[in-house]
């Protein structure tokens, strides 16, 4: 993929793979997330303060975010970044843009009805490393 193909594919609805580093010898945990990304800018993710993805991400610092086609043709966008911003609570027009990304206006607003009250954090990354894939040409 170009830098723009592979931007603008990062920048589409898609529910990404977060890996993370850890520290107890286990291996990087590995959890599907909703996101947010605009071409030429930072990574979103909010999640709750007290989970164990949170704490890893404090930790470590970076994270590795892989979105993908799960039907042919294949294709995928891996991308290292780096913890560049830590926002608690976050904003509430984050939020509803990311519930609206995933689940159109309706499904929205119910979702965020039933995260009145839950904590969260919102973190933002910079994405330092790419890797990519497109076998659309090799089908």
């Amino acid at each position: 993929m170009t830098e723009s193909e592979r931007q603008e594919y990062l920048a589409a609805k898609h529910v990404a793979v977060l890996s993370v580093a850890t520290t107890d010898g286990r291996p990087p945990a590995s959890i599907p997330i909703w996101y947010q990304y605009a071409p030429g800018g930072n990574i979103l993710i909010s999640t709750g303060p007290s989970s164990r993805k949170a704490r890893l991400i404090r930790q470590a610092g970076a994270a590795t975010l892989v979105v993908q086609d799960e039907e042919p043709p294949y294709r995928y966008v891996v991308v290292e970044g780096t913890l560049v911003d830590t926002t608690e609570p976050t904003p509430p027009e984050v939020l509803e843009e990311t519930a609206v990304r995933y689940l159109g206006e309706e499904g929205a607003r119910q979702f965020l009805r039933s995260m009145e009250g839950h904590a969260n954090v919102l973190f933002t990354f910079r994405p330092d490393r790419w890797l990519t894939a497109d076998f659309s040409d090799e089908l």
